[in-house]
């Protein structure tokens, strides 16, 4: 049903995971920011998946790292986007682009979102060239095989991952 509130057309939604937070998902925040006047980076919360960070810690990072960007917010939510969108007056979906291979699923979902909600617009993003490559999978699996991960995610996420190693062993 579509919402019987207008939407803010200055808020948008940058819906993910983020476990953990990467640098190119800090660049897909931070260039929002300048196209809407508020952005909230929306952690999803999935029961199903088995995360290196809790959903609060997740939070807590993405909260740390753009702390000094009063337009930015940090929030989770659990089940339907449309919903969580809608209830923030949200009028725009961000989604990043890394390569092709995401775009077939975006698109589905951008039009599924659509479909329930046509007054929410998605609007992609590719993040900057350096960091094309990331993923939050491929960075837990170059971490966990003792592999370098400066320079790809903040350096808070980089210290709490370290700290997470060291508390597992």
């Amino acid at each position: 049903m579509p919402s019987q509130v207008p939407p803010d057309g200055r808020l948008a939604v940058f819906p993910g995971s983020f476990d953990p937070l990467t640098n190119g998902h800090v660049d897909i925040v931070l260039r929002s920011a300048h196209l809407f006047e508020r952005i909230v980076v929306a952690v999803l919360v999935n029961a199903e998946k088995q995360p290196l960070f809790s959903a609060e810690e997740r939070v807590s990072m993405i909260r740390e790292v753009f702390q000094e960007y009063p337009n930015i917010e940090v929030d989770r939510f659990d089940g339907l986007l449309v919903d969580y969108a809608r209830a923030k007056r949200a009028s725009a979906i961000v989604r990043g682009l890394r390569a092709v291979s995401d775009f077939e699923y975006e698109f589905q979902m951008a039009l599924m979102n659509r479909h329930l909600e046509p007054t929410l617009e998605t609007v992609f993003m590719m993040p900057a060239e350096q960091y094309t490559y990331l993923s939050s999978r491929l960075i837990k699996e170059v971490f966990r095989l003792g592999g370098e991960v400066r320079g790809l995610v903040p350096s808070v996420v980089e210290d709490r991952m370290r700290r997470k190693a060291s508390a597992a062993r």
